[in-house]
């Protein structure tokens, strides 16, 4: 008898699975995205200051996946609003103009986690894209509330919300896009994932529990239509 169980699709499926891992991975990328937000600058002509957070938000989603990546910011963002001080800058609270970005942080996380899981996360252009697309997400919720909080323009809002910010993004895109393939390889070399996104099978017809990989039981079988 075979069992079939599945690969990692990300790279928090690496560890065994569990209601207590899973609330502490979601809680860990809470504490993470509000440690990075500290790394804070502000801007004297925006009232959005120059921040880790973004890249944070992207890098919780695509390691945790959708589900968990969305809850992680959820929790962010609610503790965030009862006034736990890890906002950007120590700030707290929904009444800033860039409370958008914390929204969009909710989105994003989801998105990406939900690419990640798809495996856009094991090559260095499906990461960057993976990314890309995370940020068109924040800055579009992000831009809007920023827009309709100062009643500015839209080509206002975006000079303040999105242009001073692209540079530092392409920049940390650029991190997550050899970071993530390379987590990878390091996985497969250690034997904690498989060579390619197909699920193991787990041979059940004797003692030893021989471990398989799709790959290992279609050469084993070269008659198998």
């Amino acid at each position: 008898m075979a069992v079939t169980a599945p690969a990692p699709r990300v790279l928090a499926d690496v560890f065994p699975h569990s209601l207590a891992r899973d609330a502490l991975l979601i809680l860990g990328g809470a504490v993470f995205v509000g440690i990075f937000a500290q790394i804070s600058v502000p801007l004297p002509f925006t009232p959005v200051p120059l921040t880790g957070q973004t890249f944070a938000v992207l890098l919780v989603g695509a390691s945790l996946g959708s589900i968990r990546g969305i809850l992680s910011m959820l929790l962010y963002g609610l503790a965030g609003v009862v006034g736990v001080p890890w906002f950007a800058g120590g700030a707290s609270g929904f009444t800033m103009p860039s409370f958008g970005y914390i929204v969009g942080f909710v989105a994003a996380a989801g998105l990406v986690g939900w690419l990640a899981e798809r495996g856009w996360t094991r090559t260095a252009l499906d990461t960057a894209l993976a990314m890309v697309l995370g940020n068109v997400v924040i800055y579009a919720i992000g831009v809007t509330w920023l827009k309709f909080s100062l009643g500015a323009t839209w080509a206002s809002a975006i000079s303040m919300g999105m242009t001073p910010f692209l540079v530092g993004d392409g920049i940390k895109i650029l991190l997550a896009a050899g970071l993530f393939p390379l987590l990878w390889r390091q996985l497969v070399k250690r034997g904690l994932a498989p060579r390619r996104e197909s699920d193991t099978v787990i041979d059940l017809t004797d003692d030893s529990s021989v471990v398989t990989t799709e790959a290992d039981v279609d050469e084993s079988n070269p008659s198998r239509d």
